[in-house]
């Protein structure tokens, strides 16, 4: 039996010698010290093979995703009997373990592939390392006594945990040694879903014109296997199909650890279709879709979105606004010190109000990720409700960038050597570079200029240039809500490390961007980063040019600036002291909607994670000519006549 044990576990795990020169490290937190990944937390490194005869993990069912999907819809030739309409993408299976030796300490981790290849560890050319290592992280773990509080003295347990289809099969390994010295105790069978390459987890964006939207999804079908498409029409017509690029990364594009080494995972094939020449306002349904070599296809299931209002147009736009949501599991694994605790109160919160909403924005920090590639999945699981429903456009922050002499702006490591590529490359947003994630953007009567403060935006500078264009875009007439955003604070922010500094900004951030907020008048700038909310008056070079705290109207004379980064992960402390353009301050989760009427009316609400309700507000009513009025420095100072 023992000889057994050893034989499934040699599959599963490989002897290889790590490069003393990888330094990996287990912490990849910015200097607030948020953003530290769960998986960080294990050692894997160090792990021992301690095998027991008579431990025993067992997980079932053995197959998952049988369940259909949702029903089908019958459009143009939809009756090819060897079609197949992927089911279920997400599934419970329980764990039953039995250890002879119990700890309070012991952990079970979630491995994807289940036995790993020996191409995904370092090479060997260190001949004084001879430890076993597994070199993988696993995507999720859970300690033994999660449910059950006897497991310490009975040595039995029964776990529950929530997979989603992966593109790879999943084993459950159990560990004694807690997380800083693991110790491989036993390993369980195998099980994985009927169909694990399916087309899943679509993600919808604006396209570069206003009548495109894009779909992008994830599958395991490379180009050489098979097509993928997106079929697609006006909801009750006749559907078309429209063709898809792929892209996809691969371990060496990561430049550092843990991405490039425990932390990588195949992220499968990243899959755009454009979808143009859309009527405004219309309802459209889609499905993703690939076109196998045997000429049967896969299908997923059935989504719906509504297109964008022409630009200008004249009628009910409801627009969201956070940053640093991060991801959480629901099956409440990998948690230590409630981790991202805020995350699936907003996704929540967001999902019951979707009806109510038109378009979202998520400035920067998306999954925390933080070099654990396989957690980018599980952030596109997680947000599918929202992201296949309106579009949902991202921003680059310092956990998806920074890393050094990688090009970030920021010589930080908070991306985990992921460089901005998995984001990059799992989101698809309108820019003319993505590997520069600055880009405007419009829906009905907004103008959206998004920049990228992991690039430097200093004035004379590539990225300074799009900012001044994309703001003295805006039709005013037409869009009169013009709306800026970035990740990092380059505004306004009381936060307690900002306030420390004396210059309640990100350092060098305003200095060079207020003149043209000023200039081209802009209406709100959003903030991520800092993990909390915060509201300031309208202002320009500290002073508050307004007195209103809750309705603004007539000329514009300066910019309010919303800090909106309390998304999910841990909340970041307010500084003692209240700068007196500081109107609301809030130590809590949550985000802003707003709400254009009509051109002249504009309604601000910032709603907590935790119950959905509004507990800040201001309303905006203005016409044209209040938008084409000089403040100052708005307008020239001489002209030709004078």
């Amino acid at each position: 039996m023992m000889e057994e044990r050893f034989r499934l576990v040699s599959m599963f795990l490989l002897v290889f010698l790590c490069l003393v020169s990888c330094n990996i490290s287990f912490s990849w937190a910015h200097v607030d010290g948020f953003g530290e990944q769960p998986l960080s937390k294990i050692a894997i490194h160090k792990a021992v093979l301690a095998l027991h005869d008579s431990a025993i993990v067992k997980a079932y069912p053995s197959i998952l995703g049988l369940k259909a999907n949702t029903p089908r819809m019958c459009f143009l030739d939809d009756s090819n009997k060897d079609d197949v309409v992927v089911g279920e993408d997400t599934q419970w299976v329980t764990v039953k373990l039995v250890s002879p030796n119990p700890s309070a300490d012991d952990w079970v981790g979630v491995f994807s592939p289940a036995k790993f290849n020996s191409s995904t560890c370092p090479p060997v050319n260190d001949p004084k390392e001879q430890t076993p290592y597994i070199c993988a992280a696993p995507i999720k773990y859970k300690y033994a006594n999660d449910s059950n509080a006897s497991y310490s003295k009975t040595g039995k347990a029964s776990l529950q945990f929530l997979l989603i289809n992966q593109r790879a099969d999943f084993s459950f390994a159990l560990f004694s040694g807690g997380l800083s010295n693991p110790k491989l105790v036993a390993v369980s069978n195998f099980i994985s879903f009927a169909n694990p390459k399916a087309p899943l987890y679509p993600r919808l964006a604006n396209g570069k014109l206003w009548d495109e939207m894009t779909v992008t999804w994830t599958s395991g079908y490379g180009i050489n296997e098979a097509v993928p498409l997106v079929e697609w029409g006006l909801k009750n017509d006749v559907q078309t199909q429209s063709p898809a690029g792929t892209l996809t990364y691969f371990q060496n594009d990561m430049c550092g650890s843990p991405a490039r080494t425990v932390g990588w995972r195949d992220p499968g094939f990243i899959h755009t279709s454009f979808l143009e020449k859309l009527w405004p306002n219309s309802v459209y349904t889609y499905r993703m879709g690939h076109h196998l070599l045997n000429g049967s296809y896969i299908w997923s299931k059935y989504y719906s979105f509504t297109s964008s209002p022409y630009p200008g147009q004249d009628s009910l736009q409801r627009v969201i606004m956070f940053g640093d949501m991060g991801k959480a599991e629901r099956d409440g694994s990998n948690e230590y010190s409630n981790y991202q605790p805020g995350s699936l109160n907003t996704t929540d919160q967001l999902i019951r109000d979707l009806n109510n909403i038109n378009i979202v924005f998520h400035i920067g920090d998306i999954t925390y990720s933080n070099g654990y590639v396989s957690q980018w999945d599980q952030f596109t699981a997680q947000v599918e409700p929202i992201a296949s429903t309106v579009p949902y456009m991202v921003g680059s922050g310092n956990h998806e960038r920074d890393w050094p002499n990688s090009g970030s702006f920021y010589d930080t490591s908070d991306s985990g050597g992921e460089c901005g590529v998995p984001a990059e490359t799992t989101f698809y947003v309108p820019a003319e570079n993505r590997a520069k994630f600055w880009y405007s953007t419009d829906y009905g009567m907004f103008h959206f200029c998004i920049a990228d403060t992991e690039h430097d935006w200093r004035e004379g500078s590539e990225q300074y240039r799009f900012i001044e264009n994309c703001l003295a875009s805006a039709d005013r007439r037409n869009q009169p809500w013009l709306i800026f955003a970035a990740h990092r604070v380059l505004g306004y922010s009381s936060n307690e490390w900002y306030g420390q500094e004396g210059s309640f900004e990100e350092p060098m951030g305003r200095e060079s961007l207020q003149k043209l907020w000023q200039k081209y008048k802009v209406d709100i700038a959003f903030y991520g980063h800092v993990h909390n909310y915060e509201r300031s008056c309208p202002i320009y070079q500290n002073q508050c040019v307004n007195s209103e705290k809750s309705h603004y109207s007539g000329t514009v004379n300066g910019t309010i600036h919303v800090v909106v980064g309390g998304g999910g992960s841990h909340l970041s402390k307010f500084s003692s002291l209240i700068p007196n353009w500081s109107l609301y301050r809030d130590y809590d989760f949550g985000f802003v909607k707003m709400t254009a009427f009509n051109h002249s009316s504009l309604l601000f609400e910032y709603k907590k994670s935790s119950d959905g309700k509004v507990y800040d507000s201001f309303t905006i009513s203005r016409d044209y000519r209040d938008v084409l009025a000089c403040v100052h420095d708005s307008c020239e100072s001489t002209t030709l006549a004078s």
